[in-house]
């Protein structure tokens, strides 16, 4: 089974477990993204009614393509400019062509696992535990710096 997809302008043939490149999308590594842009799906020769559609991916990767130079000069006037640029990329692996009632097993664990870990951090004070630390710290700094003032020289009229 294939699909043909639009996503950041571009048409793409896919088809399941394959890795396709695209412009960027939201979401982190290992985030499942339905790509709702659905213009055929078909099997073989028949194409499919594309109402109740949707295509599942996964992402692998979110890497910075090749850079391209650009450079811009006028003969003859001494303009020259140069400037560079990084197409930001996402790498997709599609999980699944069919309908839209069908969801991937991998994005309940996605979202799952953010949660557990958005509790933890709330538990833990951070501010108690630095407290005596701090004021360790003021104390022999203060008994330093005493010594000092007392140690200064007066000066003489021969200096």
């Amino acid at each position: 089974m294939f699909a043909v997809v639009r996503t950041g302008g571009k048409q793409y043939r896919v088809a399941a477990e394959q890795k396709i490149i695209v412009d960027r999308l939201q979401g982190d590594v290992g985030d499942t993204v339905q790509l709702g842009d659905i213009l055929a799906i078909g099997e073989g020769g028949e194409l499919k009614d594309v109402a109740d559609q949707v295509v599942s991916a996964e992402i692998v990767a979110q890497p910075k393509g090749d850079k391209i130079i650009v450079f811009k000069k006028k003969r003859r006037h001494g303009y020259r400019r140069r400037n560079g640029h990084r197409q930001l990329l996402t790498v997709l692996k599609i999980t699944a062509i069919g309908k839209a009632g069908a969801k991937a097993p991998k994005a309940a664990k996605a979202e799952a696992a953010p949660a557990a870990e958005a509790a933890e951090p709330a538990e833990k004070p951070a501010k108690a535990a630095k407290a005596p630390k701090a004021e360790a710290a003021e104390t022999p700094a203060a008994e330093k710096k005493a010594p000092a003032k007392k140690a200064a020289k007066p000066k003489t009229d021969a200096e």
